[in-house]
Protein backbone atom coordinates (compact mmCIF):
# COMPACT_ATOMS: atom_id res chain seq x y z
CA UNK A 1 0.00 0.00 0.00
CA UNK A 2 1.43 3.45 -0.93
CA UNK A 3 2.38 5.62 2.01
CA UNK A 4 3.26 9.28 2.45
CA UNK A 5 3.59 12.06 5.01
CA UNK A 6 0.39 13.80 4.06
CA UNK A 7 -0.41 17.49 4.47
CA UNK A 8 -4.04 18.41 5.03
CA UNK A 9 -5.57 21.53 3.45
CA UNK A 10 -4.65 24.68 5.36
CA UNK A 11 -7.45 25.58 7.78
CA UNK A 12 -9.00 28.98 7.07
CA UNK A 13 -11.96 30.50 8.89
CA UNK A 14 -15.22 30.20 6.98
CA UNK A 15 -16.46 33.54 5.66
CA UNK A 16 -19.70 34.75 7.26
CA UNK A 17 -22.45 35.34 4.72
CA UNK A 18 -24.46 38.56 5.05
CA UNK A 19 -28.01 37.42 4.13
CA UNK A 20 -28.62 40.96 2.98
CA UNK A 21 -31.95 41.79 1.39
CA UNK A 22 -32.13 40.33 -2.13
CA UNK A 23 -29.04 38.13 -1.72
CA UNK A 24 -29.03 34.57 -3.04
CA UNK A 25 -28.31 33.12 0.40
CA UNK A 26 -31.26 34.98 1.93
CA UNK A 27 -33.62 33.64 -0.74
CA UNK A 28 -32.37 30.06 -0.32
CA UNK A 29 -32.50 30.13 3.47
CA UNK A 30 -36.03 31.53 3.52
CA UNK A 31 -37.13 28.77 1.15
CA UNK A 32 -35.55 26.16 3.45
CA UNK A 33 -37.27 27.64 6.51
CA UNK A 34 -40.59 27.50 4.73
CA UNK A 35 -39.97 23.92 3.65
CA UNK A 36 -38.98 22.66 7.10
CA UNK A 37 -42.03 24.26 8.67
CA UNK A 38 -44.28 22.17 6.39
CA UNK A 39 -42.72 18.84 7.47
CA UNK A 40 -43.18 16.94 10.71
CA UNK A 41 -40.02 14.84 10.95
CA UNK A 42 -39.52 11.58 12.80
CA UNK A 43 -36.15 11.52 14.59
CA UNK A 44 -34.80 8.12 15.68
CA UNK A 45 -31.84 7.25 17.86
CA UNK A 46 -28.75 6.27 15.87
CA UNK A 47 -27.16 3.25 17.52
CA UNK A 48 -24.57 1.31 15.51
CA UNK A 49 -26.10 0.60 12.12
CA UNK A 50 -29.69 0.88 13.35
CA UNK A 51 -32.28 3.62 13.63
CA UNK A 52 -33.95 2.88 16.96
CA UNK A 53 -37.36 4.03 18.21
CA UNK A 54 -39.01 3.70 21.59
CA UNK A 55 -42.59 3.93 22.83
CA UNK A 56 -41.98 7.41 24.26
CA UNK A 57 -42.30 10.15 21.63
CA UNK A 58 -41.32 13.74 22.50
CA UNK A 59 -42.73 16.66 20.52
CA UNK A 60 -40.43 19.36 19.13
CA UNK A 61 -41.56 22.94 18.53
CA UNK A 62 -39.93 26.32 17.87
CA UNK A 63 -39.41 28.28 21.12
CA UNK A 64 -40.89 31.31 19.36
CA UNK A 65 -43.96 29.39 18.16
CA UNK A 66 -44.54 26.58 20.65
CA UNK A 67 -47.91 25.59 19.19
CA UNK A 68 -46.27 24.54 15.92
CA UNK A 69 -44.92 21.00 15.65
CA UNK A 70 -41.56 20.45 13.94
CA UNK A 71 -41.54 16.72 14.59
CA UNK A 72 -40.91 14.09 17.24
CA UNK A 73 -37.95 12.25 18.70
CA UNK A 74 -37.89 9.04 20.71
CA UNK A 75 -36.86 9.16 24.35
CA UNK A 76 -34.08 6.73 25.25
CA UNK A 77 -34.10 4.54 28.36
CA UNK A 78 -31.24 2.75 30.14
CA UNK A 79 -31.35 -0.16 27.70
CA UNK A 80 -30.67 2.22 24.80
CA UNK A 81 -27.72 3.70 26.66
CA UNK A 82 -26.26 0.22 27.05
CA UNK A 83 -26.91 -0.55 23.39
CA UNK A 84 -25.07 2.65 22.39
CA UNK A 85 -22.07 1.71 24.55
CA UNK A 86 -22.02 -1.78 23.05
CA UNK A 87 -22.18 -0.37 19.52
CA UNK A 88 -19.36 2.06 20.25
CA UNK A 89 -17.10 -0.61 21.71
CA UNK A 90 -17.86 -2.94 18.80
CA UNK A 91 -16.78 -0.23 16.34
CA UNK A 92 -13.70 0.75 18.32
CA UNK A 93 -10.99 -1.56 17.03
CA UNK A 94 -11.70 -0.99 13.36
CA UNK A 95 -12.07 2.78 13.81
CA UNK A 96 -8.95 3.14 15.94
CA UNK A 97 -6.92 1.21 13.38
CA UNK A 98 -8.15 3.27 10.43
CA UNK A 99 -5.31 5.40 9.08
CA UNK A 100 -5.43 8.98 10.32
CA UNK A 101 -5.75 10.48 6.85
CA UNK A 102 -8.95 8.53 6.25
CA UNK A 103 -10.38 9.76 9.54
CA UNK A 104 -9.35 13.29 8.54
CA UNK A 105 -11.07 12.93 5.17
CA UNK A 106 -14.41 12.15 6.79
CA UNK A 107 -14.43 15.31 8.88
CA UNK A 108 -13.04 17.51 6.12
CA UNK A 109 -15.87 16.26 3.93
CA UNK A 110 -18.38 17.09 6.69
CA UNK A 111 -17.02 20.65 6.76
CA UNK A 112 -17.46 20.98 3.00
CA UNK A 113 -21.00 19.57 3.12
CA UNK A 114 -21.95 22.16 5.74
CA UNK A 115 -20.24 24.94 3.79
CA UNK A 116 -22.11 23.89 0.66
CA UNK A 117 -25.24 21.76 0.23
CA UNK A 118 -26.20 21.50 3.91
CA UNK A 119 -25.59 25.11 4.96
CA UNK A 120 -29.17 26.28 4.69
CA UNK A 121 -30.69 23.14 6.14
CA UNK A 122 -28.48 23.24 9.24
CA UNK A 123 -28.96 26.98 9.68
CA UNK A 124 -32.72 26.69 9.25
CA UNK A 125 -32.88 23.83 11.75
CA UNK A 126 -30.98 25.95 14.27
CA UNK A 127 -33.22 28.96 13.65
CA UNK A 128 -36.39 26.93 14.10
CA UNK A 129 -35.32 24.57 16.86
CA UNK A 130 -33.24 26.95 18.97
CA UNK A 131 -34.77 30.32 18.02
CA UNK A 132 -31.62 31.93 16.65
CA UNK A 133 -31.83 34.80 14.21
CA UNK A 134 -30.17 34.41 10.85
CA UNK A 135 -26.86 36.00 11.83
CA UNK A 136 -26.55 34.03 15.07
CA UNK A 137 -27.30 30.82 13.19
CA UNK A 138 -24.78 31.62 10.43
CA UNK A 139 -21.90 32.28 12.83
CA UNK A 140 -22.77 29.13 14.79
CA UNK A 141 -24.26 26.31 12.74
CA UNK A 142 -22.39 27.23 9.58
CA UNK A 143 -19.12 29.02 10.27
CA UNK A 144 -18.13 27.78 13.73
CA UNK A 145 -18.80 24.08 13.15
CA UNK A 146 -16.99 24.29 9.80
CA UNK A 147 -14.05 25.94 11.57
CA UNK A 148 -14.03 23.33 14.33
CA UNK A 149 -13.85 20.51 11.80
CA UNK A 150 -11.17 22.11 9.61
CA UNK A 151 -8.94 23.41 12.39
CA UNK A 152 -9.23 20.23 14.46
CA UNK A 153 -8.01 18.18 11.50
CA UNK A 154 -5.03 20.53 11.27
CA UNK A 155 -4.40 20.28 15.02
CA UNK A 156 -4.60 16.50 14.79
CA UNK A 157 -1.79 16.44 12.23
CA UNK A 158 0.29 18.81 14.38
CA UNK A 159 -0.11 16.46 17.34
CA UNK A 160 0.92 13.44 15.29
CA UNK A 161 3.86 15.43 13.97
CA UNK A 162 5.13 16.17 17.48
CA UNK A 163 7.92 13.66 18.08
CA UNK A 164 10.83 13.34 20.52
CA UNK A 165 14.49 13.69 19.62
CA UNK A 166 16.62 10.58 19.13
CA UNK A 167 20.18 10.02 20.32
CA UNK A 168 22.93 8.13 18.46
CA UNK A 169 21.92 4.58 17.59
CA UNK A 170 18.37 5.08 18.86
CA UNK A 171 15.03 5.98 17.25
CA UNK A 172 12.46 7.45 19.65
CA UNK A 173 8.86 7.64 18.57
CA UNK A 174 5.67 8.91 20.17
CA UNK A 175 2.47 7.09 19.35
CA UNK A 176 -0.72 9.08 19.98
CA UNK A 177 -3.24 6.39 20.91
CA UNK A 178 -6.99 6.93 21.37
CA UNK A 179 -8.25 6.38 24.89
CA UNK A 180 -9.08 2.85 26.00
CA UNK A 181 -12.87 2.66 26.12
CA UNK A 182 -15.62 5.05 24.98
CA UNK A 183 -16.23 8.80 25.40
CA UNK A 184 -19.50 10.35 26.59
CA UNK A 185 -20.33 13.64 24.81
CA UNK A 186 -22.96 15.66 26.69
CA UNK A 187 -23.88 18.75 24.66
CA UNK A 188 -25.95 21.94 25.23
CA UNK A 189 -28.81 23.63 23.38
CA UNK A 190 -27.26 27.01 22.74
CA UNK A 191 -24.66 26.24 20.06
CA UNK A 192 -25.13 23.73 17.26
CA UNK A 193 -21.37 24.03 16.70
CA UNK A 194 -20.60 22.90 20.25
CA UNK A 195 -23.03 20.02 19.87
CA UNK A 196 -21.15 18.94 16.75
CA UNK A 197 -17.66 19.61 18.07
CA UNK A 198 -17.79 17.68 21.34
CA UNK A 199 -18.32 14.23 19.76
CA UNK A 200 -16.29 14.83 16.59
CA UNK A 201 -13.15 16.16 18.29
CA UNK A 202 -12.97 12.91 20.27
CA UNK A 203 -13.82 10.69 17.31
CA UNK A 204 -11.24 12.42 15.13
CA UNK A 205 -8.48 11.14 17.42
CA UNK A 206 -9.67 7.55 17.00
CA UNK A 207 -12.16 7.36 19.87
CA UNK A 208 -15.75 6.10 19.82
CA UNK A 209 -18.54 8.17 21.31
CA UNK A 210 -21.94 8.02 22.96
CA UNK A 211 -23.56 11.40 22.29
CA UNK A 212 -26.46 12.87 24.28
CA UNK A 213 -27.59 16.31 23.08
CA UNK A 214 -29.94 18.61 24.97
CA UNK A 215 -33.59 17.81 24.23
CA UNK A 216 -33.99 21.37 22.96
CA UNK A 217 -31.24 20.86 20.37
CA UNK A 218 -32.30 17.46 19.00
CA UNK A 219 -33.79 19.03 15.86
CA UNK A 220 -30.44 20.35 14.58
CA UNK A 221 -28.48 17.43 16.11
CA UNK A 222 -30.40 15.17 13.76
CA UNK A 223 -29.19 17.23 10.78
CA UNK A 224 -25.60 17.00 12.06
CA UNK A 225 -25.92 13.22 12.26
CA UNK A 226 -27.25 13.16 8.71
CA UNK A 227 -24.17 15.12 7.61
CA UNK A 228 -21.76 12.86 9.50
CA UNK A 229 -23.27 9.76 7.93
CA UNK A 230 -23.20 11.40 4.48
CA UNK A 231 -19.50 12.14 5.10
CA UNK A 232 -18.76 8.43 5.48
CA UNK A 233 -18.56 8.16 9.28
CA UNK A 234 -18.73 4.42 10.02
CA UNK A 235 -21.60 3.00 12.04
CA UNK A 236 -21.04 2.94 15.79
CA UNK A 237 -18.32 5.59 15.92
CA UNK A 238 -20.78 8.26 17.12
CA UNK A 239 -24.04 6.99 18.60
CA UNK A 240 -26.82 9.54 19.09
CA UNK A 241 -29.30 8.90 21.92
CA UNK A 242 -31.77 10.96 24.01
CA UNK A 243 -31.94 9.61 27.59
CA UNK A 244 -32.58 11.58 30.73
CA UNK A 245 -29.42 12.74 32.49
CA UNK A 246 -29.86 10.37 35.45
CA UNK A 247 -30.56 7.34 33.23
CA UNK A 248 -27.47 8.04 31.14
CA UNK A 249 -25.33 8.64 34.23
CA UNK A 250 -26.39 5.42 35.93
CA UNK A 251 -25.28 3.28 33.01
CA UNK A 252 -22.29 5.24 31.69
CA UNK A 253 -20.56 6.14 34.95
CA UNK A 254 -20.77 2.57 36.21
CA UNK A 255 -19.25 1.06 33.06
CA UNK A 256 -15.67 -0.21 33.28
CA UNK A 257 -14.88 1.06 29.76
CA UNK A 258 -15.93 4.66 30.45
CA UNK A 259 -12.86 6.61 29.31
CA UNK A 260 -13.90 10.25 29.45
CA UNK A 261 -16.58 12.90 29.21
CA UNK A 262 -16.67 15.93 26.91
CA UNK A 263 -19.21 18.29 28.43
CA UNK A 264 -20.76 21.70 28.02
CA UNK A 265 -23.55 22.68 30.41
CA UNK A 266 -24.24 23.89 33.91
CA UNK A 267 -21.66 24.05 36.67
CA UNK A 268 -23.93 22.16 39.08
CA UNK A 269 -24.40 19.24 36.69
CA UNK A 270 -20.68 19.09 35.91
CA UNK A 271 -19.73 19.08 39.58
CA UNK A 272 -22.20 16.26 40.25
CA UNK A 273 -20.74 14.30 37.33
CA UNK A 274 -17.21 14.82 38.64
CA UNK A 275 -18.27 13.63 42.09
CA UNK A 276 -19.95 10.53 40.62
CA UNK A 277 -16.85 9.67 38.59
CA UNK A 278 -14.70 10.12 41.68
CA UNK A 279 -16.92 7.82 43.71
CA UNK A 280 -16.75 5.18 40.97
CA UNK A 281 -13.05 5.56 40.16
CA UNK A 282 -12.23 2.00 41.25
CA UNK A 283 -14.60 0.63 38.59
CA UNK A 284 -12.81 1.98 35.52
CA UNK A 285 -10.12 0.45 33.36
CA UNK A 286 -8.32 3.82 33.21
CA UNK A 287 -8.62 7.20 34.91
CA UNK A 288 -11.32 8.97 32.85
CA UNK A 289 -10.60 12.30 31.16
CA UNK A 290 -13.00 14.95 32.48
CA UNK A 291 -13.32 17.96 30.17
CA UNK A 292 -16.01 20.55 30.73
CA UNK A 293 -17.02 24.10 29.88
CA UNK A 294 -19.70 25.22 32.28
CA UNK A 295 -21.30 28.43 33.55
CA UNK A 296 -20.35 32.07 33.42
CA UNK A 297 -21.20 35.42 34.98
CA UNK A 298 -19.40 37.38 32.34
CA UNK A 299 -18.52 41.01 32.83
CA UNK A 300 -17.87 44.24 31.00
CA UNK A 301 -15.71 46.72 32.91
CA UNK A 302 -15.39 50.30 31.72
CA UNK A 303 -12.69 52.77 32.74
CA UNK A 304 -13.50 56.49 32.94
CA UNK A 305 -11.55 56.99 29.67
CA UNK A 306 -13.75 54.60 27.67
CA UNK A 307 -15.69 55.83 24.63
CA UNK A 308 -19.37 55.91 25.56
CA UNK A 309 -20.75 54.79 22.18
CA UNK A 310 -18.29 51.89 21.91
CA UNK A 311 -19.26 50.83 25.43
CA UNK A 312 -22.97 51.04 24.64
CA UNK A 313 -22.62 48.78 21.60
CA UNK A 314 -20.55 46.28 23.60
CA UNK A 315 -23.37 46.15 26.16
CA UNK A 316 -26.18 45.91 23.60
CA UNK A 317 -24.55 43.16 21.59
CA UNK A 318 -22.74 41.40 24.39
CA UNK A 319 -25.80 41.11 26.61
CA UNK A 320 -28.67 40.64 24.20
CA UNK A 321 -27.52 38.75 21.10
CA UNK A 322 -29.19 35.35 21.14
CA UNK A 323 -31.26 36.51 24.09
CA UNK A 324 -28.23 36.38 26.39
CA UNK A 325 -28.13 32.58 26.07
CA UNK A 326 -24.43 32.38 25.28
CA UNK A 327 -21.99 31.04 27.86
CA UNK A 328 -20.03 34.23 27.17
CA UNK A 329 -22.91 36.73 27.28
CA UNK A 330 -22.37 39.93 29.26
CA UNK A 331 -24.64 39.69 32.28
CA UNK A 332 -22.97 42.19 34.64
CA UNK A 333 -21.36 45.54 33.84
CA UNK A 334 -19.43 48.14 35.82
CA UNK A 335 -19.83 51.67 34.46
CA UNK A 336 -17.95 54.73 35.83
CA UNK A 337 -20.11 57.58 37.08
CA UNK A 338 -18.71 60.08 34.56
CA UNK A 339 -19.93 58.02 31.58
CA UNK A 340 -23.21 56.65 32.87
CA UNK A 341 -25.65 59.27 31.52
CA UNK A 342 -24.27 59.13 27.99
CA UNK A 343 -23.99 55.32 27.99
CA UNK A 344 -27.53 54.99 29.33
CA UNK A 345 -28.90 57.21 26.58
CA UNK A 346 -27.13 55.23 23.86
CA UNK A 347 -28.11 51.81 25.19
CA UNK A 348 -31.76 52.77 25.61
CA UNK A 349 -31.80 54.04 22.03
CA UNK A 350 -30.39 50.68 20.89
CA UNK A 351 -33.03 48.75 22.81
CA UNK A 352 -35.88 50.85 21.43
CA UNK A 353 -34.87 49.83 17.90
CA UNK A 354 -34.55 46.10 18.64
CA UNK A 355 -37.50 44.20 17.19
CA UNK A 356 -38.70 41.06 18.98
CA UNK A 357 -40.32 38.10 17.26
CA UNK A 358 -39.86 34.84 15.34
CA UNK A 359 -36.63 33.99 13.54
CA UNK A 360 -38.36 33.64 10.18
CA UNK A 361 -38.72 37.44 10.11
CA UNK A 362 -35.13 38.54 9.47
CA UNK A 363 -35.77 42.02 10.85
CA UNK A 364 -36.09 40.65 14.39
CA UNK A 365 -32.97 41.08 16.52
CA UNK A 366 -34.45 39.39 19.63
CA UNK A 367 -36.14 36.00 19.50
CA UNK A 368 -37.45 33.60 22.14
CA UNK A 369 -35.65 32.02 25.08
CA UNK A 370 -35.22 28.29 24.71
CA UNK A 371 -38.14 26.83 26.69
CA UNK A 372 -40.77 27.39 29.37
CA UNK A 373 -38.48 26.35 32.21
CA UNK A 374 -35.95 29.02 31.23
CA UNK A 375 -38.73 31.57 30.70
CA UNK A 376 -40.20 30.98 34.16
CA UNK A 377 -36.79 31.19 35.86
CA UNK A 378 -36.00 34.53 34.22
CA UNK A 379 -39.44 35.95 34.98
CA UNK A 380 -38.94 35.11 38.65
CA UNK A 381 -35.75 37.21 38.77
CA UNK A 382 -37.36 40.08 36.85
CA UNK A 383 -40.44 40.14 39.08
CA UNK A 384 -38.26 40.10 42.21
CA UNK A 385 -36.28 43.05 40.87
CA UNK A 386 -39.49 45.00 40.24
CA UNK A 387 -40.33 44.76 43.95
CA UNK A 388 -36.83 45.46 45.28
CA UNK A 389 -35.98 49.03 46.30
CA UNK A 390 -32.26 48.30 45.93
CA UNK A 391 -32.55 48.07 42.14
CA UNK A 392 -34.22 49.88 39.26
CA UNK A 393 -35.33 48.35 35.96
CA UNK A 394 -34.55 51.02 33.37
CA UNK A 395 -35.43 48.97 30.26
CA UNK A 396 -37.58 45.97 29.45
CA UNK A 397 -39.07 43.91 32.26
CA UNK A 398 -41.99 42.69 30.15
CA UNK A 399 -42.58 39.14 28.93
CA UNK A 400 -45.17 36.97 27.19
CA UNK A 401 -45.35 33.21 26.56
CA UNK A 402 -48.73 33.12 24.82
CA UNK A 403 -47.24 32.18 21.46
CA UNK A 404 -43.52 31.94 22.18
CA UNK A 405 -41.18 32.36 25.14
CA UNK A 406 -40.49 36.06 24.64
CA UNK A 407 -38.73 38.25 27.21
CA UNK A 408 -37.82 41.86 26.51
CA UNK A 409 -34.15 42.82 26.83
CA UNK A 410 -34.04 43.94 30.44
CA UNK A 411 -31.55 46.21 32.20
CA UNK A 412 -31.37 46.33 35.98
CA UNK A 413 -29.34 49.02 37.75
CA UNK A 414 -28.22 47.81 41.16
CA UNK A 415 -27.10 49.92 44.11
CA UNK A 416 -25.51 46.86 45.69
CA UNK A 417 -22.67 45.32 43.58
CA UNK A 418 -23.44 41.97 45.24
CA UNK A 419 -27.14 42.02 44.31
CA UNK A 420 -28.31 38.54 43.27
CA UNK A 421 -28.42 39.26 39.52
CA UNK A 422 -24.85 40.59 39.69
CA UNK A 423 -23.72 37.22 41.04
CA UNK A 424 -25.90 34.38 39.74
CA UNK A 425 -25.92 33.08 36.18
CA UNK A 426 -29.32 33.82 34.60
CA UNK A 427 -28.76 32.74 30.96
CA UNK A 428 -31.20 35.16 29.43
CA UNK A 429 -31.66 38.74 28.17
CA UNK A 430 -31.06 40.38 31.55
CA UNK A 431 -28.11 42.73 32.15
CA UNK A 432 -27.35 44.13 35.61
CA UNK A 433 -25.28 47.31 35.87
CA UNK A 434 -23.42 48.75 38.84
CA UNK A 435 -22.39 52.41 38.59
CA UNK A 436 -19.13 52.96 40.43
CA UNK A 437 -17.26 56.08 41.51
CA UNK A 438 -15.03 56.95 38.56
CA UNK A 439 -12.10 57.44 40.97
CA UNK A 440 -12.41 53.93 42.44
CA UNK A 441 -11.24 51.98 39.42
CA UNK A 442 -8.78 49.66 41.16
CA UNK A 443 -11.21 48.87 43.98
CA UNK A 444 -13.85 47.98 41.37
CA UNK A 445 -11.44 45.59 39.61
CA UNK A 446 -11.03 43.79 42.93
CA UNK A 447 -14.81 43.71 43.27
CA UNK A 448 -15.20 42.08 39.86
CA UNK A 449 -12.65 39.41 40.70
CA UNK A 450 -14.37 38.47 43.98
CA UNK A 451 -18.06 38.71 43.03
CA UNK A 452 -18.56 35.53 41.02
CA UNK A 453 -17.53 31.87 41.26
CA UNK A 454 -17.11 31.88 37.47
CA UNK A 455 -14.20 32.82 35.24
CA UNK A 456 -15.27 32.46 31.63
CA UNK A 457 -15.24 35.77 29.73
CA UNK A 458 -14.76 39.43 30.50
CA UNK A 459 -13.91 42.72 28.84
CA UNK A 460 -12.20 46.00 29.66
CA UNK A 461 -13.03 49.16 27.73
CA UNK A 462 -10.58 52.03 28.09
CA UNK A 463 -8.50 54.51 26.13
CA UNK A 464 -5.90 54.58 28.92
CA UNK A 465 -3.18 51.97 28.34
CA UNK A 466 -2.13 51.99 32.00
CA UNK A 467 -5.70 51.23 32.99
CA UNK A 468 -5.86 48.42 30.44
CA UNK A 469 -2.65 46.86 31.74
CA UNK A 470 -3.85 47.11 35.33
CA UNK A 471 -7.15 45.39 34.49
CA UNK A 472 -5.39 42.68 32.51
CA UNK A 473 -3.19 41.88 35.49
CA UNK A 474 -5.79 42.28 38.25
CA UNK A 475 -8.30 40.13 36.37
CA UNK A 476 -5.82 37.50 35.16
CA UNK A 477 -7.82 34.68 36.77
CA UNK A 478 -11.28 36.18 36.32
CA UNK A 479 -11.74 35.20 32.66
CA UNK A 480 -10.35 32.53 30.35
CA UNK A 481 -11.27 34.71 27.37
CA UNK A 482 -10.47 38.40 27.96
CA UNK A 483 -11.35 41.20 25.56
CA UNK A 484 -9.91 44.70 25.27
CA UNK A 485 -12.22 47.37 23.82
CA UNK A 486 -14.74 44.82 22.62
CA UNK A 487 -17.75 42.90 23.88
CA UNK A 488 -17.05 39.69 25.79
CA UNK A 489 -18.58 37.35 23.19
CA UNK A 490 -17.67 36.14 19.73
CA UNK A 491 -14.69 33.78 20.10
CA UNK A 492 -13.49 32.49 16.73
CA UNK A 493 -11.98 29.03 16.26
CA UNK A 494 -8.24 29.26 15.58
CA UNK A 495 -8.16 32.86 16.83
CA UNK A 496 -9.56 32.86 20.39
CA UNK A 497 -9.69 29.30 21.76
CA UNK A 498 -12.62 29.20 24.18
CA UNK A 499 -12.91 28.17 27.83
CA UNK A 500 -12.61 29.31 31.41
CA UNK A 501 -11.61 28.08 34.83
CA UNK A 502 -12.83 28.43 38.43
CA UNK A 503 -16.55 27.53 38.29
CA UNK A 504 -16.53 27.82 34.50
CA UNK A 505 -14.80 24.56 33.71
CA UNK A 506 -11.49 22.86 33.03
CA UNK A 507 -10.31 25.49 30.50
CA UNK A 508 -9.33 22.88 27.92
CA UNK A 509 -10.05 25.41 25.17
CA UNK A 510 -12.41 24.25 22.45
CA UNK A 511 -10.94 25.21 19.12
CA UNK A 512 -7.34 24.57 20.17
CA UNK A 513 -4.80 21.75 19.95
CA UNK A 514 -4.76 21.35 23.72
CA UNK A 515 -8.37 20.13 23.62
CA UNK A 516 -7.51 17.31 21.23
CA UNK A 517 -4.60 16.31 23.45
CA UNK A 518 -7.15 15.35 26.10
CA UNK A 519 -8.48 12.59 23.84
CA UNK A 520 -5.21 10.71 23.27
CA UNK A 521 -2.94 8.64 25.46
CA UNK A 522 0.68 8.86 24.24
CA UNK A 523 2.95 5.85 24.14
CA UNK A 524 6.72 6.26 23.91
CA UNK A 525 8.55 3.73 21.73
CA UNK A 526 12.34 3.46 21.86
CA UNK A 527 14.14 1.32 19.30
CA UNK A 528 17.86 0.58 19.79
CA UNK A 529 19.59 -0.45 16.59
CA UNK A 530 22.70 -2.11 18.06
CA UNK A 531 21.88 -3.23 21.62
CA UNK A 532 24.71 -3.99 24.09
CA UNK A 533 25.83 -7.58 24.64
CA UNK A 534 27.68 -7.06 27.95
CA UNK A 535 26.12 -5.68 31.13
CA UNK A 536 29.41 -4.09 32.33
CA UNK A 537 29.87 -0.30 32.24
CA UNK A 538 33.34 1.31 31.80
CA UNK A 539 33.34 2.64 35.39
CA UNK A 540 33.64 -0.93 36.65
CA UNK A 541 37.18 -1.29 35.24
CA UNK A 542 40.02 -1.24 37.78
CA UNK A 543 42.50 1.73 37.87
Amino acid sequence: MPKGIYKVPLAINEIIRSYASGSAERIELKAMLKKLRTIEIDIPMYIGNKEVRSENKIRLSPPHDHKHTLGYFYKSDKSHVQLAINAALEAKEKWSNLSWENRASIFLKAAELIAGPYRYKLNAATMLGQSKNVFQAEIDSACEIIDFLRFNVQYMTEIYDEQPISGPGVWNRLEWRPLEGFIYALTPFNFTAIAGNLPTSCAMMGNVVVWKPSNTQVYSANVLMEIFKKSGLPDGVINLIYPSGPDAAEVIFNHKDFAGIHFTGSTEVFQNIWQTIGNNIHKYRSYPRIVGETGGKDFIMAHKSAEAKTLAVALSRGAFEYQGQKCSAASRAYIPSNLWNEVKTNVLEDLKSMKIGPTEDFTNFINAVIDEKSFDKLVKFIDSAKKDEQVEIIAGGNYDKTKGYFIEPTIIVAKDPKYVTMCEELFGPVLTIFIYDENKYEETLELIDSTSIYALTGAILSQDRYAIELATKKLSNAAGNFYINDKCTGAVVGQQPFGGSRGSGTNDKAGAKINLLRWVSPRTIKETFVPPIDYKYPFLEAD
